[in-house]
């Protein structure tokens, strides 16, 4: 009893930690400058970058966010992608949405153009990620607090550029904060407080996945070159999205990380494209299954699939000396079990933005990006493992001159790498 009482104190307090950490900013929502007694707050413009379905939702989101946030710009590839996402945020009264014809910029220079605009404050960049990395670093150059969606790279140089880009932020007094939002979402910090504080013991191992069906497809259009047809369709195609480890399961691989308090040292893997074989699915696999394995030994299983009219489930268990617990399920089962009941103040989406804005607010930016960046790596680490065939280790990634991004600037013609076959080198 009095082992459980000294853990339940102490896990208490680290839950109240965590719950503190996620709402420190919230109070300042509302909180006038102390040179501001009429209690007004500061506003912030903000500009989209990205203008598809994740975009218009983390414009709507960073919007419901803290009050006094105004959308003032926007920017995307294709035009009727920019029609369809103003003409959505429009219609949501609420949100304010004041986005003038001459702010409506199109083509591939085009977040140039909104990084140009004095009042722009923060940019969300939302565009697939083979661009993120020029698109941070030139925002940061000038001066632009920034909301990166996930993956904020496709390949080991590109992991780089972030990790620099958010150092010269953290000079100049910019906030980068990335669109892993469990990190923002009190359930996922309570549960993993838990876990570190030693409600399961010492943590041994760990199982993750991300298994779902088919996602969109754009399809084609008679008048529109390949490169046109790539950045349309831009899952499917390595140099745009890295592939599904890389763009959907790096959610999963992210509260990974953040239980075992580290990046992996060594992946094995393996994966392949089963359903999935037509050309219209790009390069890239169906599915993966790697094999973590983290300082001491200890190993992580994860595996993620995209297939139609198979098991779907997303999930995280981690099993330790004394119990398992699942940060999913907000759940701890063993010696000292545990659930999360709190209510959260907003939905993870919203909140992530909150914490954004509030920071820039408070004068203390937050800083995600070498975070996110490392995390970005070990999902890449995982698809080099299986693309290759080989074990590879988290020094070789963190050295590696691979660069699947390219420098495409204008629509024309583009070939699409073939589908990586294992035991064959790596280009």
């Amino acid at each position: 009893m009095a082992e459980s009482s000294d853990l339940s104190r102490r896990t208490f307090i680290a839950s109240s930690a965590a719950t503190a950490a996620a709402g420190v900013l919230l109070s300042k929502t509302a909180q006038a400058d102390p040179d501001n007694p009429a209690g007004e707050v500061m506003p912030i413009n903000i500009a989209l970058v990205g203008c598809g379905g994740r975009g218009t939702g983390a414009a709507e989101n960073c919007m419901q966010s803290a009050p006094g946030v105004k959308l003032v710009a926007m920017a995307d590839l294709f035009e009727d992608r920019m029609d369809s996402s103003l003409k959505y945020l429009l219609s949501r009264k609420k949100l304010d949405v004041d986005v003038k014809e001459e702010r409506r910029y199109l083509g591939f220079d085009a977040y140039k153009r909104v990084l140009e605009l004095e009042d722009v404050d923060l940019v969300l960049f939302t565009t697939p990620p083979g661009f993120r990395p020029q698109h941070v670093e030139d925002a940061i150059e000038a001066g632009k607090h920034v909301f990166i969606e996930k993956p904020v790279a496709v390949d080991p140089v590109g992991v780089r550029r972030i990790i620099a880009a958010g150092e010269k932020a953290k000079e100049k007094g910019l906030a980068v904060v990335a669109g892993t939002q469990y990190r923002h979402a009190l359930q996922w910090m309570d549960t993993i407080a838990q876990i570190h504080e030693g409600r399961i013991g010492e943590v041994l191992a760990g199982r993750a996945y991300y298994l779902t069906g088919l996602l969109w497809h754009r399809g084609t259009r008679e008048d529109e070159s390949e490169v046109a047809y790539q950045t349309r369709n831009w899952l499917y195609y390595d140099w745009l999205a890295g592939d599904h480890i890389v763009e959907q399961h790096i959610h999963t691989i992210d509260v990974c990380d953040w239980v075992m308090q580290s990046h992996p040292v060594r992946a094995v893997g393996m994966g392949g494209r089963l359903n999935r074989t037509d050309t219209k699915w790009g390069n890239i696999y169906d599915h993966f299954a790697i094999d973590y394995e983290y300082p001491g030994g200890k190993h992580v299983t994860s595996v993620c699939r995209q297939m139609h009219k198979c098991h779907n489930h997303v999930s995280a268990t981690f099993v330790g000396t004394q119990g398992w617990a699942n940060p999913y399920w907000g759940k701890v089962e063993g010696k000292f079990p545990w659930q999360f009941k709190a209510k959260p103040p907003r939905g993870m989406y919203v909140q992530e933005h909150t914490d954004l804005v509030e920071s820039i607010r408070a004068n203390q930016p937050l800083n995600e990006a070498e975070q996110v960046a490392h995390t970005t790596l070990t999902a890449i680490m995982g698809r080099e493992a299986a693309y290759t065939g080989q074990a590879v280790t988290w020094e070789q990634m963190m050295k590696s001159d691979l660069s699947l991004s390219e420098d495409v600037m204008a629509f024309g013609d583009k070939p699409v790498r073939e589908v990586p076959r294992p035991g064959m080198k790596r280009v």
